[in-house]
């Protein structure tokens, strides 16, 4: 069964203004779609891994054939990674985690504001394109960032939130601001619900 681009769960200008319509259009539309179809491209003589979850694919990536392992990594990483991150933000969030996600930012990390300027300078400090991440490692909080379509996901890792700081995701609206973006995700954008949801699912 071929893999699909998952709908967004809101409308292409639900996030404005912190992210414009045509930066959803061409991201979710051109970009993610594309990984869609490239990994359905290198598994079309390999049905029988075409059978696996796209997050099964990635964490046992060591056993998919060399000739298009790359392929799968760089494409369904790239497609593992979007689907979350699209769920990961929703129009009018942001603000602080409350609840047990709270209490396990607060005892990983000192304090929320400590946790967001070690986020942002995880997000910040990724040369060139990649991703920064909220992970759960062992039943601790850790805060990581993978380059490219890298996932944690591919490790011991559990992704429970994670930033998009390739260009794509924010140049229409920052242009070489990857600061400012990521403070307006941090501030207005994170479905901090999700990201609980995922804690919950982790234990």
């Amino acid at each position: 069964m071929a893999y699909e681009l998952p709908p967004l769960p809101y409308a292409h200008d639900a996030l404005e203004p912190f992210i414009d319509t045509m930066t959803m259009q061409i991201h979710h539309g051109k970009h993610h779609a594309t990984y869609v179809t490239n990994l359905n491209a290198a598994l079309a003589q390999y049905p029988d891994f075409q059978k696996h979850s796209v997050d099964d694919l990635i964490r046992n990536i060591a056993t998919v054939p060399d000739a298009i392992r790359t392929a799968v990594r760089n494409n369904g990483g790239g497609h593992a990674n979007h689907a979350m991150f699209w769920q990961i933000m929703a129009p009018k969030a942001g603000g602080d985690p409350s609840g047990p996600l709270a209490d396990a930012i607060k005892a990983s990390f000192g304090s929320f504001e400590a946790f967001k300027g070690e986020f942002k300078k995880a997000a910040l400090g990724r040369f060139g394109s990649g991703w920064g991440w909220l992970v759960t490692e062992g039943g601790t909080l850790k805060i990581v960032s993978t380059a490219n379509a890298d996932t944690p996901m591919a490790g011991k890792q559990t992704a429970l939130l994670t930033v998009d700081v390739w260009e794509h995701a924010y140049y229409l609206d920052y242009q070489n601001r990857r600061p400012d973006f990521v403070q307006a995700f941090l501030d207005h954008l994170v479905n901090w619900d999700f990201v609980a949801g995922n804690l919950a699912k982790a234990k």
